[in-house]
């Protein structure tokens, strides 16, 4: 099917607008993205240069940044069930993983910034890949955008990622005493503590979480006399 002239018109738009980032900016390269979308990568110690850049170059001034989000992909590529398709057998879905993935994977964390131009109309995808694994670190955005405040310690309260320079680097959504990093995918969906009030101590209390681990499979259908055609014979009684 042939694009529509505004889809043509958008991807043209957007091929532009690819062209002049690589232009004007330097340290970074284009991300295979969908084709309303432009995704770029920063080099992590040229992540400030290229953000002023994208900020301040008149042909781009994205001025706002719209969000802050951090990605783990210790699981990247590794699914546990065939679920693109049906199988013959209907069930046998599960995966074989010979071996669990490396926790301190090269590349295991990013950040990734959404950004939009008012000036131009334009928004841009920027990732960001945390040079080291075991202490994840990237330099805080806040002093190019100020929005970045809270999604910075959103980000690093969820992921553990630390933003290097940021004024306020508190935990954002989680308790003062939690420990871990939810959004983690090595960290145990069941989580380590659960809370309850304690009416003798009239305070809150944490306790080692008594949820019992299980792996959710896909619901096993199995074969039932009731739906047999046979039974559904019309001359027969109800």
């Amino acid at each position: 099917m042939e694009p529509s002239t505004e889809q043509a018109g958008a991807g043209n738009g957007i091929e532009a607008l690819a062209r002049t980032i690589e232009a004007r900016v330097s340290g970074v390269r284009r991300l295979p993205s969908l084709a309303q979308d432009l995704a770029f990568e920063a080099e992590a110690d040229r992540l400030l240069e290229v953000c002023r850049a994208l900020r301040d170059t008149p042909e781009l001034r994205f001025e706002e940044l719209m969000d802050v989000a951090g990605v783990d992909y210790l699981h990247h590529g590794r699914e546990e069930w065939l679920t693109s398709g049906a199988t013959r057998t209907g069930f046998s879905r599960g995966r074989e993983l010979n071996a669990p993935p490396d926790p301190d994977m090269p590349g295991r964390f990013a950040v990734v910034y959404q950004l939009l131009s008012i000036t131009h109309n334009a928004r841009l995808r920027l990732r960001v890949v945390c040079p080291d694994t075991r202490e994840p670190v990237v330099d805080s955005l806040v002093d190019v955008w100020s929005s970045a405040n809270w999604f910075e310690r959103e980000t690093f309260d969820l992921f553990g990622i630390v933003f290097r320079g940021h004024p306020d680097l508190r935990r954002l959504l989680t308790d003062y005493g939690f420990i871990g990093h939810p959004f983690r995918k090595d960290f145990p969906l069941i989580g380590n503590v659960e809370t309850r009030y304690d009416p003798e101590k009239k305070r809150v209390v944490y306790e080692p979480v008594s949820i019992v681990p299980r792996v959710l499979a896909p619901k096993v259908i199995r074969h039932d006399n009731r739906y047999e055609p046979a039974l559904k014979a019309p001359e027969l009684p109800r």
